[in-house]
């Protein structure tokens, strides 16, 4: 019984920090890794690779992307910022062409806190 009371706080404790949810527990990712445009399934053509290497920092509430295009293919990047308050407004950049071998640098911000920042990408249709 001594030894059960002994141990009876560190078994609450355990029992606690596994009870909660994961989502819970953990702050959610502050960006999102980029995505590439996959090649279609049925397509037995070989697809030149696509998709500009993007960073993407947070500094306080401002938001810096830097995108770099290596593919001869154009790749329209755009950023986007989801901000920590429901009171701030989120905002999704417009479409900047990345050219071949071409960096660009794309900005954002929030009045307070940032929760996520990602870029999308899409193909240049012209």
């Amino acid at each position: 019984m001594r030894h059960f009371q002994r141990s009876a706080p560190v078994l609450a404790t355990l029992v606690l920090l596994f009870a909660v949810p994961y989502d819970a527990a953990s702050r959610p990712a502050r960006t999102a890794p980029h995505a590439r445009v996959a090649a279609d399934a049925g397509d037995d053509r070989r697809t030149e690779p696509f998709g500009a290497d993007c960073r993407v920092t947070v500094t306080g509430s401002d938001v810096t992307a830097y995108c770099h295009n290596p593919y001869p293919a154009t790749d329209e990047v755009s950023l986007h910022v989801e901000c920590e308050r429901w009171w701030d407004i989120d905002s999704d950049g417009g479409r900047i062409p990345a050219e071949a071998a071409e960096t660009v640098r794309l900005t954002g911000r929030c009045w307070k806190e940032v929760r996520s920042a990602w870029i999308s990408h899409a193909k240049d249709d012209g």
